[in-house]
Formats: C-alpha cells, structure tokens, sequence
C-alpha cells in the first residue's frame, strides 16, 4: 500500500469515527465512506489532485443519498386549548407569567378579564414568546 492509499483510510476512519461521537446529520460518515472509496481507487490514480476531487464528488453523492435518513424537524406548535397555571395576576391588556408545560412564561390575556394568580388559564396562542391565555372558566 502507498502512502495515499493509507493517508485515506485513516481519513476514512477518522471521520466515520467522528460521526460515531459527535453525530452530524451523516456529513462525517459520507465524508468517510468517501474516503474508504479514494482509497481504493489510489490505487490506479496515483494524482492526489484527482483523489481530492473524487473525494469530494464521492462525498456530496453519499451525502445526498444518506439525507433521507435525518429525522424531520417538526417545528413546535402549541395545541389548542391547553391548560396553564397563572403564576401572577393578569390584568386586561397588560402581561404577567404563567406556568405552561413545566416553564415560565410571559402571558396576555385575550379580552376583557382578571386572571387572578395561582388559577388555571386556558392558553389559546402565541405571540413570539409570549402566550395567548384566557381565564378557564371562559365563556363566549
């Protein structure tokens, strides 16, 4: 074995070491299934340059290939109607904190009501960070 042939697989190691510790969404791992590929392909190249290049090339396809198998990112949306516990009181129009899913949040009422501390509220949005609530004995 040459030096370039040996120089990949410790590359190939390496990176799909790397993927083992430090997951990446399988960049490391195509980098390294790349690099397992050139190596034994510099056995009839002998020019690191076009060992660089397919590297890459090999690389970006097992990337590609490997994609669909990265879990979804579901973004995060609150359901509807869901019961938080007031932590302050919330007057009409001005903003106090609620407890909602085990945090702290900052919390408007949506209408004309007195939301007293220490009650349930009936969180129905959002607004950037701060939650939409009513009292929970609401009625429209």
């Amino acid at each position: 074995m040459d030096t370039f042939t040996l120089l990949w697989l410790g590359l190939g190691v390496l990176f799909c070491l790397m993927e083992l510790f430090l997951p990446t969404a399988f960049v490391e791992l195509a980098m390294g299934l790349a690099a397992f590929v050139v190596a034994l392909l510099s056995l009839l190249i002998p020019q690191l340059s076009i060992q660089i290049f397919l590297w890459m090339v090999f690389a970006l396809v097992f990337l590609l290939s490997l994609k669909r198998f990265v879990p979804k990112q579901n973004s995060y949306l609150l359901a509807e109607a869901t019961e938080a516990q007031t932590l302050t009181s919330i007057e009409p129009g001005k903003t106090g904190r609620v407890l909602f899913e085990g945090n702290s949040w900052q919390a408007r009422c949506e209408g004309d009501f007195l939301i007293p501390a220490n009650s349930k509220a009936l969180v129905v949005g959002r607004q950037g960070n701060t939650l939409l609530v009513l009292p929970e004995d609401f009625q429209e």
